[in-house]
């Protein structure tokens, strides 16, 4: 089976083998390029975002993600404009993960949609499932938080550090914990007055 029907069948939530060569190949790759962009440290940003084009399926202005990022294979991963992550981000993106505009990844922050099988049979011969990741525009995930497979985090919403998000997480609230429950919403009152 070629790359790209193991990757429809990732992306469908299918079943799948882990342990091809294909895939093996495509993690591979998705550690050359991310050891690219790490060096490319100190480059013009045009420089720096050429690289992730090659790497992720799409990446806006602006994208930046701080030394160290590491993805399973970038080519599931979509990216708004303006993105921030700080270091050590690690995108497990088996299964599709897209983040909106504005969207900012504090330290350590783990988004994961790939599943090992529960039978360790089956997870011993390299079965896995994957369900895909949406994070919305204008959203702070705060220091090591972990995202797992098949979560919404919606539109304007912050996600407290060490937190472990296992359901969606709604627009316009800020939720922490583990797991990641809703605290309260944002309102008008947590309006600063800040002008750039």
């Amino acid at each position: 089976m070629d790359l790209e029907a193991q990757r429809a069948l990732m992306l469908g939530g299918a079943v799948y083998n882990d342990l091809t060569p294909e895939l093996i190949a495509a993690r591979a790759r998705a550690v050359e390029l991310t050891d690219t962009y790490h060096r490319s440290l100190g480059e013009p940003a045009e420089a720096r975002e050429t690289i992730l084009r090659r790497l992720l399926k799409s990446v806006g202005p602006g994208a930046l993600f701080e030394p160290s990022f590491r993805c399973e294979f970038g080519f599931n991963i979509s990216i708004g404009h303006s993105f921030y992550a700080n270091f050590d981000c690690v995108i497990l993106d088996g299964g599709g993960v897209e983040i909106g505009d504005h969207v900012l990844l504090g330290p350590r922050v783990g988004i994961y949609t790939a599943n090992h099988a529960i039978d360790p049979i089956e997870r011993a011969a390299g079965a896995c499932q994957a369900k895909p990741v949406r994070i919305g525009n204008r959203v702070w995930v705060g220091a090591g938080v972990h995202i797992n497979p098949g979560v919404t985090i919606g539109d304007n919403a912050i996600v407290g550090s060490g937190s472990v998000v296992t359901r969606d997480i709604p627009p316009n609230v800020i939720a922490a914990g583990v797991p990641a429950q809703v605290i309260r919403g944002i309102t008008e009152a947590d309006r600063t007055g800040f002008q750039p």
